[in-house]
């Protein structure tokens, strides 16, 4: 396999790179809460400026409908840019607009610009490919080369992700190149034991995961919301847990397959749950098969793996050599019922060997819940991004960069 990297675009002092980073960071009242992604996207543009380019960085952040919101502004994550770089950031207030020309054309070697929210632009995500080439083309008047460094986004067949690399010399950053390597050994050359960790809300979501890993792992981990499904698979009745009923076929065939290959597909023991979904709600441990046992009877929420469970999880991932983990064990949001997640978490930063968070809202859960970055073999910045590389799937974002 290979793909094209920043040494592959030649001597970069004085020429205008165009860099596509995902700065797409959670923000409250113009407050960054989590900085993860910015903090990635450092190495890569330290190292352009110090080749002497003259940096134009663009990104989305959330989902604006194609017109300018204020609450989707990137300038408060270009401050943020500036702090962590050292260095002075420039602003411009649009992406394709006079702004946006007269900082670039401005820019001196060693300097960087931050352009406006991509999505402010209906070409950036439209469906049309003479729309989205448009718009990338008038990106790519801003750039001598690109560099994509966007893992997060590299799923999507976005003008500044897809098209405008096929407009200049581009290269992958060193974001990316990190991702896939890791990803790499997840996929096709794992140390073993190899353990998978799945949560989050739905199985619907991660049905290509598994199916994909199944034949690659040792043990697979089921919690989160979709454990429910698992259990209700197995035959057990789960209140009113997330339940996806259309799924229990898909699922029960996943048991079977995981038996017929000898993988450990481990389901929860016990699970934490509750009279309402709150905080405040009263809630108990139960084992996973009488939750409707409880004194909520139909009416009770599952809303986290019990101690037991997270005991075992931590237990069979601490003695793996490859942990792959997605999704939280449980609302991790809300104090009672983080004690799964935490659980996991902590058994990850004692694994001897790679543990690879899968980004979305495992990497918020694992920073919600106090750790550093830096216990873990590798934080990725793409949830989605990340799933669907596990699955297979081609990825455009990917493929513009010459990775087959």
């Amino acid at each position: 396999m290979t793909l094209r990297t920043i040494d592959s675009l030649g001597p970069l002092a004085g020429r205008r790179v165009v860099v596509r980073c995902d700065l797409n960071v959670p923000l409250q009242d113009g407050i960054i809460t989590d900085d993860g992604r910015v903090r990635a996207s450092v190495p890569t543009l330290t190292r352009l400026l110090e080749q002497g380019a003259r940096v134009v960085v663009i990104s989305h952040l959330g989902r604006p409908a194609g017109v300018p919101e204020a609450k989707y502004s990137l300038e408060p994550v270009a401050r943020r840019l500036g702090e962590l770089l050292g260095r002075p950031v420039v602003f411009a207030a649009d992406t394709v607009g006079e702004d946006a020309a007269a900082k670039v054309g401005a820019l001196g070697d060693g300097e960087i610009a931050v352009l406006e929210n991509l999505r402010f632009n209906p070409g950036e995500t439209s469906k049309d490919d003479a729309e989205r080439s448009a718009f990338a083309e008038r990106l790519a008047a801003f750039a001598d080369a690109v560099v994509s460094d966007g893992f997060g986004v590299v799923h999507r067949k976005q003008a500044s992700v897809y098209d405008l690399e096929r407009l200049r010399p581009s290269a992958a950053g060193l974001l990316i190149e990190a991702e896939l390597g890791v990803l790499d050994r997840l996929t096709e050359r794992p140390e073993r034991p190899y353990t998978v960790v799945l949560g989050g809300s739905k199985v619907s979501d991660k049905l290509g995961v598994i199916a994909h890993l199944l034949p690659r792992v040792d043990t697979l981990l089921i919690g989160g919301g979709m454990m429910f499904t698992f259990l209700a698979a197995e035959g057990a009745k789960v209140g009113s847990s997330l339940l996806e009923a259309d799924q229990l076929d898909t699922v029960r065939g996943y048991l079977a397959e995981a038996k017929a290959r000898g993988v450990e597909l481990v389901l929860p023991s016990d699970a934490v749950v509750a009279s309402a979904f709150s905080a405040d709600a009263e809630h108990v441990v139960t084992a996973a098969d009488a939750i409707e046992e409880t004194p909520f009877g139909a009416s009770g929420l599952g809303l986290d793996i019990g101690p037991a469970t997270a005991a075992d999880f931590a237990a069979r991932i601490r003695d793996s050599k490859t942990v792959f983990w997605n999704g939280p064990m449980g609302v991790f949001e809300l104090a009672p019922f983080a004690a799964g997640t935490k659980a996991v978490a902590e058994a990850l930063t004692e694994v001897d060997g790679l543990s690879v968070v899968g980004g979305g809202d495992s990497a918020a859960a694992v920073r919600q819940l106090g750790f550093d970055d830096a216990q873990f073999g590798h934080i990725s910045t793409g949830g989605g991004a990340s799933l669907e590389f596990l699955e297979g799937k081609k990825l455009p974002g990917l493929e513009v960069l010459g990775w087959q």
